[in-house]
């Protein structure tokens, strides 16, 4: 019997290491109806179709790999590193992934609020690069920190093959917590130095938010500066709050009205110059501010799903050129995450 026993409790083992090996799958579906009020226009869109595996292949290292099927239409291919966790909360990461910068830009589809993203993660801080970080965590559970930094190549994900460089471009990122009952309390910090073409950009954010089991209040802050004055320096603000109400009895688990108010000035991505000198960015994107409220209907099992119901006011200055899907809308969108 104690043969019995102790070949079950070494079977048990077997069968725990084999489940820690074993890859984890995940994915995000939005699709979603926009119907502009300006100009009488809708569209039907897949924003995202994402799929992702990860897991471990030794107790210290880690993988994971990302693809969008439907990245706006197009495929990409987002995460694709290896982590390594050499002592306890230390580890260092290689390969392609979001660069470690801001609160909102570094959110997945799945856990943003809105249906469309602020001004800081669309147009101005939302990164992915190739490169490598060093991240560590210390603190305790009641006041965590974290922090994280790496190198770079700075030309993206695309141009991998031209990344050949004598100055790396870098990005860190510190948040600190303070953790109170069901309260929290997050600040973070984090800046990034781009090269997109000859010129260099720095970009630093401050965010901070407050969030328990119903409500969600948070700011952020962005300045952009190009060097050689190659580009008017730029900011960005986004401030939003919501409020779930859980529902009993009913086939949504949650309801949560939410507002936000992002606002950005005259911005460049510093992908293209105005004219053969070199020493101009062109505008990539005209200064406005936007209003943004709704309505998140939730499911939380068996999987999380968001119904997202939402209105968004533009406000431009005058002579602007507003981009062809930045203008009033209603926006009707359903998230699955699996």
């Amino acid at each position: 019997a104690k043969e019995d026993a102790g070949d079950g409790k070494q079977l048990d083992k077997q069968i725990m290491e084999l489940k820690d090996y074993l890859p984890e799958i995940h994915g995000t579906i939005r699709g979603k109806y926009e119907f502009q009020t300006e100009t009488n226009e809708s569209r039907f869109e897949v924003r995202n179709a994402r799929f992702s595996v990860s897991g471990n292949v030794h107790p210290i290292v880690a993988y994971k790999a990302e693809i969008d099927l439907s990245d706006e239409g197009s495929i990409k291919m987002l995460d694709a590193y290896a982590r390594v966790f050499p002592v306890k909360d230390l580890n260092f990461t290689i390969g392609q992934m979001r660069v470690p910068f801001t609160i909102d830009a570094h959110r997945s589809p799945h856990q943003q609020y809105f249906a469309n993203r602020s001004f800081i993660a669309k147009e101005m801080g939302s990164v992915r690069d190739v490169g490598a970080t060093l991240a560590y965590s210390l603190g305790n559970e009641r006041f965590p920190i974290s922090v994280e930094a790496g190198l770079f190549n700075g030309l993206g994900i695309t141009d991998q093959k031209l990344g050949w460089t004598n100055t790396f471009c870098f990005s860190a990122k510190a948040i600190l917590a303070y953790k109170s009952g069901s309260n929290l309390y997050n600040l973070t910090l984090s800046t990034q130095k781009r090269r997109p073409n000859s010129v260099s950009v720095m970009m630093y954010d401050a965010g901070a938010y407050f969030e328990n089991k119903r409500i969600h209040a948070e700011v952020e802050y962005m300045y952009k500066h190009y060097s050689k004055n190659a580009f008017t320096n730029a900011h960005a603000l986004d401030v939003f709050v919501s409020y779930g109400f859980p529902l009993n009895r009913c086939f949504f688990s949650r309801i949560s009205p939410l507002v936000r108010f992002d606002y950005m000035t005259d911005n460049s991505d510093g992908e293209d110059f105005t004219d053969e000198s070199k020493s101009r960015f062109k505008l990539t994107d005209y200064e406005r501010s936007r209003i943004t409220a709704g309505v998140t209907l939730t499911i939380l099992k068996p999987f999380a799903t968001d119904i997202r119901l939402n209105y968004e006011n533009y406000f431009y200055r005058k002579n602007s050129i507003p981009d062809v899907s930045e203008k009033d809308k209603f926006v009707i969108e359903l998230m699955a995450r699996f």
